[in-house]
């Protein structure tokens, strides 16, 4: 088997997650191309495996691990990219810019005086 074939695939399938991840907005159109970028890291993984003759298999194992690291990301990512809909009403990753540390949010003005609690 040629390793020319799966490398060009797997560079391909690559870029294509790449570019999923720069130019979307949508989370779970990101998250879905993490998910393409690691595969085509499987990808690569099992065919220097195969070109290589490895007897212990290490590519393939590798992948194995790869395969249940990204179950888990996405189980976590769509967690939270659910809870962030709930809360904000989109899950355009642009509009999400708020959220990050340093950005509080404004006070209404009827609130700005707070009543003192008394203990």
């Amino acid at each position: 088997m040629h390793l020319v074939y799966p490398a060009v695939l797997a560079s391909l399938l690559f870029a294509v997650g790449l570019y999923g991840v720069l130019a979307r907005r949508n989370a779970i159109l990101v998250l879905m191309s993490v998910e393409l970028m690691l595969n085509a890291v499987n990808l690569n993984l099992v065919a220097f495996d195969v070109w290589l003759r490895d007897a212990l298999h290490a590519g393939q194992a590798l992948t194995l691990f790869t395969i249940a690291i990204a179950a888990a990301e996405i189980g976590i990512g769509l967690a939270i990219v659910l809870m962030v809909y709930r809360n904000r009403g989109t899950s355009d990753v642009d509009r999400l810019r708020d959220t990050a540390e340093g950005h509080e949010p404004a006070l209404p003005d009827d609130t700005t005086a707070r009543p003192e609690v008394a203990a």
